[in-house]
């Protein structure tokens, strides 16, 4: 299927990896585009990326956006141009590849291989034979957010912070992708609510089926992570304003939706 994945980038001069990039489109399989958003960098980040683009004609293109407007926003267009463009399959992978390009192709195999599913959210489960080394810090405040998250959106999801994701393209996500996202740290909350509304207001069967974790087989921390404790209490006031201007409007599953 025709898959695009977008790689939103801002000062990334130092940390981008242009080697992992170039060696995975040249034994990409797939009819794969890597698709890098450029959100208004200062540093030598547009350069680097048009050289990328240059040596891997017809794997990789750029859109750079005139200023800096956010990962959101960015992964938003880069999501709006991947549809334009026809895509099949759509999705978000952070840059500093904290989850490894290695995990693209299972998430296309399972979008191929089971039509029901239209989302495959990255999820950063700890479990024996995995390798997800995250700080203790970390892992347990963004277990405390996992859980008000499951609770406002009544959903019983794990992780909605990681930055690996797909989609299929459906009527759903180009309707969540219309409007700018009003958060700019917790935008995949945000989708997934957007998502969810869809679903439950047109097609409420079909969301027990649609949305699927995928325990990664790896994820770790990279060095030179932006996210800082005060980016923490960002995020709370970010999901406290989420939740009185959307998610509590947003209705209720099925009966039964996700009993087993």
């Amino acid at each position: 299927m025709r898959t695009c994945v977008v790689v939103p980038c801002y000062n990334e001069a130092c940390r981008l990896d242009v080697g992992i990039f170039s060696d995975f489109l040249r034994t990409a399989p797939w009819d794969l585009n890597l698709l890098f958003v450029d959100d208004g960098s200062r540093d030598q980040t547009r350069s680097i990326l048009e050289d990328l683009v240059a040596r891997n004609r017809g794997g990789a293109s750029l859109l750079g956006l005139p200023c800096n407007q956010g990962k959101a926003e960015a992964v938003r267009r880069g999501l709006q141009e991947a549809l334009a463009a026809d895509a099949e399959l759509v999705g978000y992978w952070d840059a500093d590849l904290a989850t490894p390009l290695s995990t693209v192709p299972l998430f296309i195999e399972l979008l191929e291989a089971e039509p029901a599913i239209d989302a495959v959210l990255g999820s950063r489960i700890r479990l024996l034979g995995r390798r997800v080394t995250r700080r203790a810090g970390r892992h347990y405040l963004g277990r405390c957010f996992a859980t008000v998250v499951s609770l406002a959106l009544r959903l019983p999801v794990y992780d909605t912070q990681c930055g690996a994701k797909m989609f299929r393209r459906t009527e759903a996500l180009e309707q969540a992708l219309q409007k700018p996202f009003g958060s700019r740290w917790i935008f995949d909350v945000e989708l997934l609510g957007r998502l969810l509304d869809w679903y439950r207001r047109h097609d409420s069967k079909a969301e027990a089926r649609a949305l699927y974790e995928f325990p990664l087989p790896q994820w770790r921390e990279v060095a030179g992570s932006r996210i800082t404790p005060q980016d923490f209490l960002r995020a709370a006031r970010e999901m406290l304003d989420l939740y009185l201007r959307e998610l509590r409007h947003l209705p209720p599953p099925e009966p039964g939706t996700y009993s087993d």
